[in-house]
């Protein structure tokens, strides 16, 4: 109350002529999660514009098994972000989805007949385990053979992504994207899915070779020092956003920052904190514009970044 207080005014559908104008509109509604996504528009919009701002982009593995992955590829191939950090199941799904086919399913089907019919449920997503774990395990052990045959003993995550990314001739995948314009991608947790068991299983047959977890650390590290100023679009949270975060405490905190999240600060939770908690823990600095907008990412991202992409 300590500042004038705009009036509310109505979304007029007859000036929306795309998603930018709903955009502006949804800043001046007054309409709960729609002004902040009208917000969130704003930040993006300025973030990306801003040549001096290094741009961080944490997301799930779950968005990546449906359409959304598209979204985060448009990102990466248009170069709008400069490092991407997420979770290991990220991976599985880009390079499944890549090699094999995944198929629109049902919240409420009967589990254990998929489980007959050798089919696995995300959601209301189906996938044929020949399309997931025996495919990845197939084309795995044949690409970091070839890592090992060049000599590579002590490699970083980060690299056998660069090197994975390089060899895929599927251009709808986020892979293949940042490995041709060289945006890192990291992954903190790099044993955890399918994509980290084939790299166990393949230590097994080769006990000389090793993952460097620090090299990516370093990249960084590099990243953070080196930037004039940072953003981040955080999609979901986890361990993704809070390696984000974790790094940006150490150059002052971010200066841009917006999330989209369906978890609730209630009980305490990363996922579901509030962006200005982090002012407290240094990781977003006390002057960052931000904006935090509670809602299915599946939904809300495609039209918040095709209205930031009608603007440039």
């Amino acid at each position: 109350m300590g500042q004038r207080s705009l009036p509310v005014e109505d979304v007029d559908l007859n000036r929306v002529h795309g998603f930018r104008d709903l955009m502006r509109a949804y800043e001046r509604s007054g309409g709960f999660m729609a002004k902040r996504l009208g917000k969130a528009y704003a930040i993006l919009k300025d973030m990306f514009d801003d040549e001096e701002c290094t741009v961080f982009i944490s997301f799930t593995a779950d968005i990546v098994a449906t359409g959304a992955r598209g979204v985060i590829r448009e990102l990466v191939q248009r170069k709008l972000v400069d490092v991407l950090i997420t979770t290991c199941g990220s991976l599985d799904h880009d390079l499944a989805r890549s090699w094999g086919h995944y198929r629109d399913g049902s919240f409420s089907a009967d589990d254990r007949e998929l489980d007959r019919r050798g089919i696995h449920r995300l959601g209301n997503v189906y996938i044929e385990k020949t399309d997931y774990g025996e495919l990845l395990e197939e084309r795995m052990q044949a690409m970091l053979q070839e890592v090992y045959d060049e000599g590579a003993r002590l490699v970083s995550p980060g690299r056998l992504w660069r090197h994975i990314g390089a060899s895929l001739k599927n251009s709808d995948s986020i892979l293949h994207w940042a490995a041709k314009n060289e945006i890192p991608v990291i992954v903190p947790g790099p044993l955890d899915g399918a994509v980290g068991s084939q790299l166990w299983f393949f230590s097994e047959l080769h006990r000389d070779f090793r993952l460097d977890l620090f090299e990516d650390q370093r990249v960084l590290s590099d990243m953070v020092h080196e930037a004039t100023r940072t953003g981040a679009l955080i999609v979901g949270g986890g361990i993704s956003k809070h390696h984000l975060l974790w790094w940006n405490q150490f150059r002052g905190g971010l200066d841009y920052a917006v999330q989209i999240t369906t978890a609730v600060p209630w009980d305490g939770s990363l996922s579901g904190a509030s962006l200005s908690e982090a002012i407290s823990w240094g990781k977003i600095s006390p002057q960052a514009r931000m904006a935090d907008v509670w809602g299915e990412a599946t939904t809300l991202l495609p039209v918040l970044i095709k209205a930031v992409l009608e603007e440039t």
